[in-house]
């Protein structure tokens, strides 16, 4: 997400903190590389404009001059004015005082509206709700048996309308049916075109006018650019949007998007699609995405992350027997990698870790090596995952054989393997503590010394 803007507004900010000392011509010659690069992403000229504006106003006031060090609270400057560029305070969601409370989710064909309509339906389960999604998209052959699915694998129900009906009739019978089961909460998945048209819009202004939903999300493909922002101005100017959701954040967006989209239309970013996972759907955090964008990591990300992958029973039964009994074996090593592949990319996670991500050379993330290993551990039987110490030349010549690796990177697994039992041990005589089997792992692909 923001890679390529992250690694140039970091560069030209990078000018900035050598600095002990900042002339007013200092400031503006910076920011002029930094108005190159935002264009460059694709923010919008005015959104631009105004942004670098406010930043000259406040970079070249008493607070930056008196400051000890002008350089970093310059940076700091860039921060907030990204943080309100991309929405004020913390994202609110309305809620109907009497369930079920109607989130209309629009967009254009190919956006991603359909999948976020199913990612939303699992977030808000996840939270404790209890959605239903309505299947109201009756033109685009499939999109009824995909939202199906969808409901299918999140687990929650669905009320289907039939191919080429009434999207108007099968919304309200959707609200009805919702009611009588005291649903918290309806998604509505609505018809998309290829591009904005009039019959689209009437449709979409009828279903509005017979829900009278609390929530109209339009779903933006944050690949198309400016593309995204025009489309946001239409939908809102036809319907009153309360929020975007963007996707493919996690795709080659150059972020200009993200940061035009409330500049020009005065909506908010409320959810970023961040993966092909239904549990990747995140909520927009001005903050969070300022400092991603500024690589200064995200962790509540992090431990959110963390929250919705690692399962509970496995994570408790893995401190037990590394913290308790004091065994660590290449099994549960496995347990605690299968935990993490969970969490998403490794080079995503590592770059919500603040400062981790320039630290790492680049393609010492490759997913590939994660995957080698669990093949590696895979190859070998149950007697020799749980007592390594028996693995001599030839079963580890089989191993390598049985996973397709070289027998150096099975042997290389097995020296990673001895440091952590033994840090396990000095952390068992320290008395450990919760999360001890995670915390300090140091995975094979990820040795960051």
């Amino acid at each position: 997400m923001f890679e390529e803007l992250s690694e140039k507004l970091d560069s030209a900010l990078g000018r900035f903190r050598q600095r002990g000392v900042l002339t007013e011509p200092m400031v503006k010659e910076g920011l002029r590389e930094i108005r190159r690069i935002l264009l460059e992403a694709d923010v919008h000229f005015g959104v631009t404009r105004d942004f670098l504006k406010r930043v000259q106003e406040r970079a070249t006031g008493e607070e930056v001059v008196k400051s000890v060090s002008p350089g970093e609270q310059v940076v700091k400057i860039v921060h907030d004015e990204l943080a309100t560029l991309l929405g004020e305070g913390e994202v609110t969601l309305q809620w109907a005082d009497k369930p079920p409370t109607v989130f209309l989710v629009v967009g254009l064909q190919g956006s991603g509206k359909t999948t976020t309509a199913g990612k939303l339906a699992s977030r808000l389960k996840r939270e404790g709700r209890s959605p239903m999604l309505a299947a109201c998209d009756l033109q685009r052959p499939a999109a009824v048996e995909q939202l199906s699915t969808l409901a299918e694998r999140v687990g929650v129900p669905i009320h289907k309308g039939e191919a080429g009906g009434d999207p108007v009739a099968t919304a309200q019978e959707a609200l009805k049916r919702a009611r009588e089961e005291n649903r918290s909460v309806l998604i509505v998945d609505t018809a998309g075109r290829l591009q904005i048209d009039e019959p689209l819009m009437d449709e979409l202004r009828r279903v509005k006018e017979s829900l009278e939903p609390h929530e109209i999300v339009l779903v933006a493909d944050a690949m198309t650019g400016q593309e995204a922002v025009r489309i946001a101005e239409g939908f809102d100017e036809a319907l009153g949007i309360t929020g975007v959701a963007l996707t493919k954040m996690d795709g080659d967006a150059r972020g200009g998007a993200a940061l035009s989209i409330r500049g020009v239309t005065g909506r908010p970013i409320k959810f970023v699609g961040t993966g092909e996972g239904l549990d990747d759907l995140d909520l927009a955090d001005p903050q969070r995405l300022a400092g991603r964008i500024l690589q200064k990591g995200d962790v509540v990300g992090l431990v959110e992350r963390a929250q919705r992958a690692v399962d509970e029973d496995a994570q408790a039964q893995l401190e037990q027997k590394v913290m308790g009994e004091g065994k660590f074996t290449l099994e549960d090593f496995l347990v605690a990698l299968k935990q993490i592949q969970r969490m998403g990319p490794l080079d995503q996670l590592v770059k919500m870790i603040p400062g981790m991500g320039k630290k790492l050379p680049k393609g010492s993330m490759d997913p590939k090596r994660m995957k080698h290993t669990e093949a590696i551990i895979l190859s070998m039987t149950t007697e020799e995952r749980r007592n390594p110490k028996i693995l001599n030349g030839s079963r580890r010549a089989r191993i390598a054989k049985g996973s397709g690796r070289p027998v150096s990177e099975v042997n290389r697994l097995l020296k990673q393997y001895r440091e952590m039992e033994k840090m396990m041990k000095k952390m068992r005589k320290m008395g450990g503590g919760k999360g001890g089997a995670m915390g300090g792992m140091d995975l094979p692909g990820l040795t960051l010394r």
